[in-house]
């Protein structure tokens, strides 16, 4: 091996603990040379069993580069004793032993034979990342190792994770713990806040970015010698820096790093001219840790990155812009010390970084997980808790995941794997994007597909970034034109796809077809109106800025959106209807609906021919039957309240005594007739009734009474009467209406009508008096008692003066409790209504 790292001191540990335990956690520290000795030492040492080491990188520029120093150390050539295998590329052969991979392509050795013959151990390197597919891969080799393989060997090694929490998971296997290479590093912050900062992540304040991190580049290569490094969130802002930097630092060569760059030209960054100019490396987060950038003695921090948030209930994504964890700055800043001493330029104050969350959340936590959902259902895993994953996957994803696969056919209701399934896991896609591949397979399409997507998958969430129109065909075709970088990297990726096959073609009308195919939950329905609003077929609005290109078609397919308070569609490509009907006939269909209508108070029967949410067609349902707009009808009671019934006077003042009986207690079995009983029992008392109805006033056809009386059992018809009368006889034997809204019933009645009252009356049981409201002979209210005994023998002297007073030729006895009643009376004593 070549000069010392710091890794070599304890390799003898590593080894030991290898030899004697088949797991084992390494906390390594940057620069440490865990990632290209601790494969070599193991080898070397013959401290696994005879068969290769599998070394998982999370990226693949990370996997090639670390193959190719592994490989110069031992003086040959990738392929031979150390290999790669990447998407797209491989060099391996027969004699490889240490074969660098990345971390999707462990999950398809996995899932191909749990086994892993010919493999004594696999090494996760970076663990920290802890992308899906890193968990994912760590916990089905627990699996596998536990169940058919005891002798595998896992090392999960990581530079700033909890280990001890790593360790337990492992079955608390042993922990070797090493320094990093200890180059100082200095670190200058702002002297003060810049504006943006005050809202960092958020766009609209990201006004002056390129040109703050220009600045900071120029003043590093004024103060410090060798290469810079500068992180910024994206490739839109690296590309607007590049702009910046071509014109204030001509002397300088400006390099570009980001995911979406071909794998070559991401290599070439990494293997500088040693006589060339200085460099300064524009990059996003994949520079942050796997792979050393050689030459770099200064960083220039943004502070920011950008990460992919995953609504979980709906499954739609964001890509939102979030100041740097702790973890991530510390790993950035230790860029600038790999080789000697370095300089960190922070675009943000000392005093901000207290604000600083300490580690980014897993992907498994925050992510979209369909693929890692299809991948369980391979491994048979109904139940992602049944698999040790360091952190659970978030429930409500992992249904939404699964509720996508079955509409792409690639689980079962059950949510078991299909043959489909299996097929999709085969391509080098998202779920998605592989069930498009099929149905473009088998329409002869295959070429176009694979350039849709390539294209899509090349930087998932971003299609819809500025520089491009919105119009996913039209941004295709013109990212396809001429011979650049772009479209050779589309090119390729297509090729990739297909097997190597690459046929040149242009996306024609198919294109719709085929993202509609991709994307069964996104197909979007315009709404009526003038703002280019849409409904997606999942049920969710979504809205598009009305300059957008679509902004007036009917139909798109919407493939990439902006899940914030209001969905914003970036990017979306219009499908025919003819199209959708070829490709989902088996899902559109009729639904007869009779529903309530609030805005015009009235039931709307309408026939909908539909695509999930999506209404195609909507026309009157003439022949609806009649009990389907009976019980829309008692949904429009049930919205406008009881109240709203055409109540006729003898059904209120049933309601009325029923309600006094059950308040007075006379008998528990009472029915309850209050507004939200009725409306809790509304199906079984009313909306049998309310057959070929539509409109509240319609139920005035009803007889409510009845109904209400329906509610009683015979023997408490006959004793409602007897208890609750709807009327009183007077000793005159004229009949009063009673009021029982109060606690005692209350009657109104002329005073010569209860004359001869010598018992007070009562109702009820237990029995309580009536209330009597004494009127005049011109019905003017002159007392109320409830004891008309007592009013005789007292006040009835000071009332009877006053009446005689107002009312002389009507006849006011000295005592009226011995005067018989009568509906009037005057003074000769004649009167036919008289009651004798």
């Amino acid at each position: 091996m070549t000069s010392s790292l710091p890794i070599d001191v304890v390799l003898p540990e590593i080894i030991e603990a290898v030899a004697t335990s088949n797991r084992l956690v390494l906390s390594a520290a940057p620069g440490a040379g865990k990632t290209t000795r601790i494969p070599l030492a193991l080898l070397e040492a013959n401290a696994v069993a005879d068969g290769k080491i599998l070394l998982l990188e999370p990226r693949r520029v990370a996997a090639r580069a670390a193959a190719e120093r592994m490989a110069s150390q031992l003086g040959e050539r990738t392929g031979e004793t150390v290999g790669y295998r990447i998407r797209g590329e491989s060099r391996v052969s027969k004699h490889t032993m240490v074969e660098v991979i990345t971390e999707g392509i462990l999950t398809r050795m996995l899932q191909d034979d749990p086994e892993l013959p010919g493999v004594s151990a696999i090494i996760f390197d970076e663990f920290h990342e802890r992308s899906i597919h890193t968990d994912l891969g760590l916990a089905l080799a627990l699996e596998a190792q536990d169940a058919l393989r005891p002798d595998l060997r896992l090392i999960a090694m990581s530079a700033t994770l909890d280990v001890a929490a790593l360790s337990k998971l492992l079955g608390d296997c042993p922990v070797v713990t090493c320094p990093g290479r200890t180059f100082p590093v200095e670190t200058i912050w702002l002297e003060k806040p810049r504006l943006s900062n005050r809202h960092r992540g958020s766009s609209h304040n990201r006004h002056g970015l390129e040109h703050d991190v220009g600045g900071l580049c120029q003043k590093a290569l004024t103060e410090t010698d060798g290469d810079v490094l500068a992180f910024l969130p994206g490739a839109a802002e690296i590309r607007r820096t590049h702009a910046i930097l071509n014109a204030a630092a001509p002397d300088a060569e400006i390099h570009l790093l980001y995911g979406a760059m071909p794998i070559a030209d991401q290599s070439r960054v990494l293997r500088p001219d040693p006589d060339g100019p200085r460099r300064i490396i524009l990059a996003t987060a994949i520079a942050e840790t796997s792979l050393t950038v050689p030459g770099v003695h200064a960083v220039v921090d943004s502070g920011l990155a950008r990460r992919l948030e995953t609504d979980h209930a709906t499954g739609m994504s964001r890509l939102a812009t979030e100041a740097v964890t702790r973890a991530e700055a510390d790993q950035r800043r230790g860029r600038a010390g790999r080789t000697g001493p370095g300089t960190c330029y922070r675009l943000w104050t000392r005093g901000e970084e207290g604000a600083l969350r300490p580690f980014p959340e897993p992907e498994i936590r925050t992510g979209e997980l369909t693929t890692l959902v299809l991948e369980l259902a391979l491994w048979g895993a109904d139940d992602p808790s049944s698999l040790r994953f360091l952190d659970q996957p978030v429930r409500a994803a992992v249904n939404t995941a699964r509720a996508l696969l079955r509409d792409l056919g690639a689980v079962d209701e059950a949510g078991r794997a299909t043959s489909h399934g299996r097929r999709l896991s085969r391509l080098p896609l998202h779920p998605r994007l592989a069930h498009m591949m099929t149905c473009a397979d088998e329409r002869g399409l295959g070429a176009e597909g694979a350039l849709l997507a390539a294209f899509l998958s090349a930087r998932p969430g971003q299609t819809g970034q500025a520089g491009t129109t919105g119009d996913l065909q039209r941004d295709l075709e013109s990212a396809l034109q001429g011979s650049s970088a772009a479209a050779k990297a589309i090119q390729n990726e297509a090729k990739r796809i297909r097997s190597g096959r690459a046929d040149r073609v242009r996306l024609a009308s198919s294109a719709g077809y085929l993202a509609a195919s991709a994307y069964p939950d996104r197909i979007a329905l315009r709404r009526d109106g003038e703002a280019p609003r849409y409904l997606l077929s999942n049920g969710r609005g979504a809205a598009m800025r009305a300059d957008h290109p679509l902004a007036s078609r009917r139909l798109v397919v919407v493939t990439d959106l902006d899940d914030g308070r209001e969905a914003r569609i970036r990017s979306a490509i219009e499908v025919s209807e003819a199209e959708l009907r070829a490709l989902y006939a088996d899902r559109i269909g009729w639904r007869e609906n009779a529903a309530w209508s609030p805005r015009s108070r009235q039931v709307q029967a309408r026939r909908m021919e539909m695509f999930g949410a999506l209404i195609l067609r909507n026309e009157i349902w003439r022949d609806a039957p009649p009990h389907a707009l009976g019980a829309a009808l008692a949904e429009g009671v049930r919205d406008l309240g009881i109240g709203a019934l055409p109540w006729p006077k003898p059904a209120q003042r049933l309601r009325a005594r029923l309600a006094w009986l059950r308040r007075n207690g006379a008998d528990d079995g009472w029915p309850d007739v209050s507004d939200a009983s009725l409306r809790d029992s509304l199906d079984d008392w009313l909306t049998p009734h309310l057959a070929g109805l539509r409109r509240i006033e319609d139920i005035s056809k009803l007889d409510l009474t009845a109904l209400l009386s329906a509610l009683l059992d015979w023997p408490q018809r006959q004793a409602l009467d007897a208890l609750a009368p709807d009327t009183f006889v007077t000793a005159a034997g004229t009949r009063r209406p009673v009021d029982y809204s109060e606690a005692f019933p209350q009657v109104s009645v002329r005073i010569q009508e209860v004359y001869g009252t010598r018992v007070h009356p009562t109702l009820g049981r237990p029995a309580l008096p009536v209330t009597f409201e004494l009127l005049s002979p011109a019905d003017r209210p002159v007392q109320t008692t409830s004891d008309l005994p007592a009013f005789w023998a007292g006040s009835y002297t000071e009332v009877r003066k006053d009446l005689r007073a107002r009312y002389p030729k009507h006849h006011w006895p000295d005592d009226p409790a011995t005067e018989k009643a009568a509906i009037r009376s005057t003074k000769s004593g004649r009167s036919a209504d008289t009651k004798r």
